[in-house]
């Protein structure tokens, strides 16, 4: 699944090239996760102002509206002035005066919603319950050390939960978690002070570090130039398990947390066998 690192290298990509573009065709494919909300012909002659991201949404501020795309499980977007032709798993193209932006997305759990401003309904359910943004300003120390005090669930759940900082996904929990030297079956408000400190740097280390590597391209992602990311070649521990740890050679151990795969070396953090009863 695309995560923040993935979003923000996509909205990079082609912001600068189709800000200003004038829609002049839209086409719809098989239904995505949610409807448009409007028809398609509501976008003509609108023109893209600016590219922004909240969490893993993109926003693209029109001249009349709104266009949010999430990117879904699989999804990636492409813009150029040249594309091949639509294939079976197209879902969304948006023809502008400066090229064609094309949503491809095999499983169809991405989205393409217009709705008049991001104060929509639609925008405010999925938006407003979200944390702050791991490289803002808002995501600072007390903020974080203040919010992780009241949450009893493992810091790894909270962390993917979103609602504390967004964008942490599975692959950069695991990763921010190991920089950190942390537990990522401890509860929240257990961190000691020095591990919330850890932690919260290795957060913003981690988020900008992939960002800087084009995100992970593990199956479908990539770049609206169409470039994969390779995040993924210098991971630590996520998705190394019986690899050799990098820092001290012991093996690396997954355990399941909420259903997802958490990587983690014993050794470096700290780790009693205890917690991979069942892993």
């Amino acid at each position: 699944m695309p995560e923040l690192p993935e979003v923000e290298v996509t909205r990079r990509s082609f912001v600068d090239r189709i800000r200003g573009a004038r829609v002049a065709g839209v086409h719809m494919g098989k239904p995505l996760r949610w409807p448009l909300g409007a028809e398609p012909e509501v976008l003509l002659g609108q023109e893209v102002q600016d590219v922004r991201r909240r969490g893993k949404y993109l926003l693209l501020d029109l001249s009349g509206g709104l266009l949010m795309v999430h990117l879904g499980m699989s999804g990636s977007l492409r813009f150029d002035t040249l594309l091949p032709p639509p294939g079976v798993h197209d879902h969304f193209e948006m023809d502008t005066s400066l090229g064609l932006l094309r949503l491809n997305d095999p499983r169809r759990f991405g989205a393409v919603m217009y709705m008049q401003a991001e104060s929509d309904p639609r925008a405010q359910k999925l938006l407003a319950h979200l944390g702050a943004e791991p490289l803002d300003d808002a995501f600072d120390l007390p903020y974080f050390a203040a919010r992780l005090k009241v949450r009893s669930a493992p810091i790894k759940q909270v962390l993917l939960a979103g609602d504390v900082v967004v964008g942490v996904g599975n692959i950069y929990a695991s990763e921010a978690l190991f920089r950190a030297r942390i537990d990522p079956t401890t509860p929240a408000r257990a961190l000691t002070r020095p591990q919330v400190e850890r932690l919260w740097a290795a957060i913003r280390y981690i988020i900008q570090w992939a960002i800087d590597e084009g995100g992970s391209t593990l199956r479908d992602f990539s770049s609206a130039e169409g470039r994969n990311g390779y995040f993924q070649l210098q991971a630590m521990v996520y998705d190394r398990a019986g690899q050799p740890c990098r820092e001290c050679g012991t093996p690396i151990r997954m355990l399941r947390q909420g259903q997802r795969s958490t990587y983690v070396c014993p050794r470096c953090q700290k780790m009693p066998a205890s917690r991979f009863k069942g892993a």
